[in-house]
């Protein structure tokens, strides 16, 4: 069995060329969010995965319909795979129940996994780098060492609040 799945950001948006391209698949129930692809678990996206069983296939007109981000389209797809559920993205021509889908899949992964761990190198060469001529990240401080003092004596003697001291020191609590 053929479940769809089709989803817009905004309520403004229009699902219909989604929702007639999914029939036109095949598509036997379809399932529709007006969400925001930032959200980590769209209802209707949930329920669309709670609905197929083992032998059917979830289809989407996109791959950005289903996925946040490739890492996350990838742990959703393999995720269907286990539960031996097909994964059919029409956009881009990538069926998991063949053996070309399945290669293309795979290889979107690898370049997955190896963009993020570029990422993650250049990041780590980037901090190293600005440590080596002494900075440290972040905001700079707002407070110097002796207004730190000054605070926390305020503090200690009690005689003001701490709403009070954050005040007059120029801070948030």
């Amino acid at each position: 069995m053929f479940i769809g799945y089709a989803r817009v950001s905004t309520e403004k948006q229009n699902l219909d060329r989604q929702v007639d391209a999914l029939k036109e698949a095949g598509c036997e129930k379809i399932f529709v969010d007006k969400i925001s692809g930032n959200v980590k678990d769209p209802a209707e996206l949930t329920k669309a995965k709670e609905h197929l069983s083992k032998g059917d296939t979830l289809v989407v007109t996109s791959l950005t319909r289903l996925g946040r981000s490739l890492k996350n389209l990838i742990e959703e797809v393999n995720q269907l795979k286990d539960q031996e559920i097909g994964f059919n993205s029409l956009k881009e021509s990538i069926d998991t129940s063949t053996a070309t889908g399945k290669l293309v899949f795979h290889v979107f992964g690898a370049l997955a996994e190896f963009e993020a761990d570029l990422i993650s190198e250049r990041t780590q060469a980037g901090l190293a780098s600005a440590r080596a001529r002494g900075r440290t990240g972040g905001r700079p401080a707002k407070l110097n060492n002796k207004q730190i003092e000054r605070l926390k004596e305020l503090y200690e003697k009690k005689e003001m609040t701490v709403k009070e001291i954050c005040k007059l020191m120029g801070i948030s609590k």
